[in-house]
């Protein structure tokens, strides 16, 4: 299989991947939206007391202050623009949301295995998923311990090898219980090193 077509079986089809952090994140940018809209209109009314307005209402001339004659047409434009914007920004924020919960779903997914000793995975994202240069620093990492452990279970297999091939009967009865504790120490390292898979 290629890598266009790997690339083609890995695309999410799920948006809502965290649906706590990406419905904060949307309620929140939205209501950025909301509160600019309507400081916006505010600011526009308070700007436009101070002046006065003729107008025809209805065949009728009125004299009225701006802010008045305007408010009621400001009132009306924000609420408009403030539902479409408002619809753009949950789609914006839900796409950019996705970008970011993706990748943390993915690195919490490595992490349980890392906590159950298994360092034969690695953080995969797609290319353009936000933080993939945190993800290459984190495979390196795992990379460099898998590396490591490798190292050091080649270096227990040698060990075992020798005290197997020297046995106990040819250990001088003075050194003995200095055989006896270096196998106790290569269990426990031969326990650790189990630990990781690799």
């Amino acid at each position: 299989m290629n890598q266009e077509a790997a690339a083609r079986t890995y695309k999410r089809q799920n948006y809502f991947i965290d649906r706590k952090f990406q419905t904060r994140f949307i309620l929140k940018f939205s209501a950025l939206v909301a509160m600019g809209a309507g400081a916006t209109m505010l600011l526009l009314y308070f700007l436009s007391q101070n002046s006065t307005t003729v107008a025809f209402i209805k065949a009728r001339v009125s004299v009225m202050t701006t802010a008045d004659f305007l408010f009621p047409l400001l009132l009306q434009t924000v609420a408009i623009v403030t539902v479409f914007v408002g619809l753009a920004a949950v789609g914006v924020t839900l796409f950019v949301s996705h970008k970011i919960a993706g990748p943390l779903f993915r690195f919490k997914q490595t992490f349980r295995e890392l906590s159950l000793g298994n360092f034969s995975n690695q953080v995969k994202l797609r290319k353009d998923d936000q933080l993939a240069e945190v993800a290459t620093d984190f495979n390196e990492m795992i990379t460099s311990v898998r590396t490591q452990v490798i190292a050091a279970n080649e270096a227990l297999n040698v060990i075992q090898e020798q005290i197997h091939s020297i046995g106990e009967a040819n250990v001088a009865e003075a050194k003995r219980k200095n055989f006896q504790e270096l196998k106790q120490k290569v269990k426990v390292l031969e326990r650790a090193i189990l630990f990781f898979r690799i």
